[in-house]
C-alpha cells in the first residue's frame, strides 16, 4: 500500500509539493485554511483533512510548507496541531523559513513528542515544486532521512545534508534569502532607472540577461515588471519577513549587513505603501513615476 504522506499549507510551494507526491504514487494528504485549495486538491486524486490534527493521525510523514515561524507553531502544536495526532516514530520535515533558532528549539519538540524532524527549508519557486525538482537544505538526525529518502526523492531533486543538527538548515536558508531579496532589490533599482533614463524596458531586459549584470532573479522576476502583472508568486512581504530574519541572526552576533539592511528598508517601503500582498518584483514601485 502507498505510504500516507501529508502536506499542510497548499500555498505556490506546497500545491506543488502536493502535486509531485500524488505523481510518485504516495496517498497525499493536504490540510489548508483555504476551502478552494483543498477541493482543487482532492479532485486530483488527495485526501482532504480538515484539521492538522486530521491529517498527523493518518500520516507518517508531515510536511509544513506555511509562512512563518507562528504558523509553524500552530499547525504543529495548536489546539488541532498535528504533532500530538502523530504515531510515534513519525517525521516532520519542517519547510517553513524561521530563524535558525526557532528551527532548533522546534527540534527538540518534536523529538520530546516521540517523533524525527528534518529542518528543511526549500527553494526552487512555484515551478520547481510542481515538478518536483526543488532544492532543499536539510539538516537533522540520520534516523529522520532513512524514514523519508523516497519523499524526499519524490519532491526535490536537490536535497543538501548540512549535519545533524537543526537550525543548519535554516542558516543555509537565510544566507539564500539574503542573496534573493537583495537581488530582486537591485533588479528593481536598475529597471527603475533604466525607465527613467528612457531606456526601452524589453531592451534593457534583453541586454542584462546576456550580460555580467544578470542574476537568476532579474531573469525571472524582470517579466513581472515588463508585464505589469504584479500577481503574487512571492509577495513583497514574504521578503519583509526574510530580511527580517536575516537582520535578527546577524544583529545576534553584531554582524554588520548593509546590502540586506538597505534591501530590506526598500520591501519596508513597497509594503507600507500599500504593496504587501503583491508579487515582491512590486517593490520597483517605490521609485516615483516608473510605474503607471
Amino acid at each position: 500500500m502507498s505510504r500516507n504522506i501529508g502536506v499542510i499549507g497548499l500555498g505556490a510551494m506546497g500545491a506543488g509539493v502536493a502535486q509531485s507526491l500524488l505523481r510518485a504514487g504516495f496517498a497525499a494528504h493536504a490540510c489548508d485554511l483555504r476551502r478552494d485549495a483543498l477541493d482543487a486538491f482532492a479532485a486530483q486524486g488527495g485526501v482532504a483533512c480538515a484539521t492538522p490534527a486530521e491529517l498527523g493521525q493518518r500520516c507518517e510523514v508531515v510536511l509544513t510548507l506555511v509562512v512563518n515561524a507562528a504558523q509553524t507553531e500552530t499547525v504543529l502544536f495548536g489546539e488541532q496541531g498535528a504533532v500530538p495526532a502523530m504515531a510515534r516514530g513519525g517525521v516532520v520535515i519542517a519547510s517553513a523559513t524561521v530563524g535558525p533558532e526557532f528551527a532548533a528549539a522546534l527540534g527538540k519538540r518534536v523529538e520530546a513528542a516521540g517523533l524525527q524532524m528534518l529542518d528543511a527549508p526549500v527553494s526552487g519557486g512555484a515551478a520547481r515544486a510542481a515538478s518536483g525538482q526543488m532544492t532543499m537544505m536539510t539538516s537533522g538526525p540520520a534516523a529522520a532521512y532513512e524514514k523519508c529518502e523516497d519523499v524526499l526523492s519524490a519532491i526535490a531533486t536537490k536535497v543538501y545534508r548540512l549535519g545533524a543538527e537543526h537550525g543548519i538548515g535554516s542558516k543555509v536558508k537565510i544566507v539564500n534569502q539574503l542573496l534573493a531579496g537583495v537581488h530582486i532589490a537591485a533588479a528593481a533599482e536598475a529597471m527603475a532607472l533604466g525607465i527613467r533614463e528612457g531606456v526601452d524596458p524589453q531592451a534593457l531586459y534583453e541586454v542584462i540577461t546576456n550580460s555580467a549584470g544578470n542574476s537568476w532573479m532579474f531573469e525571472n522576476r524582470v517579466p513581472h515588471i515588463l508585464a505589469g502583472d504584479f500577481t503574487p508568486l512571492s509577495a513583497v512581504d514574504i521578503f519583509v519577513k526574510d530580511l527580517g530574519l536575516v537582520l535578527d541572526t546577524a544583529r545576534r552576533s553584531k554582524f554588520p549587513l548593509p546590502l540586506s539592511a538597505a534591501a530590506h528598508q526598500m520591501f519596508m517601503m513597497a509594503s507600507s505603501a500599500g504593496h504587501g500582498g503583491e508579487d515582491d518584483s512590486a517593490v520597483i514601485k517605490i521609485f516615483p513615476g516608473i510605474i503607471e
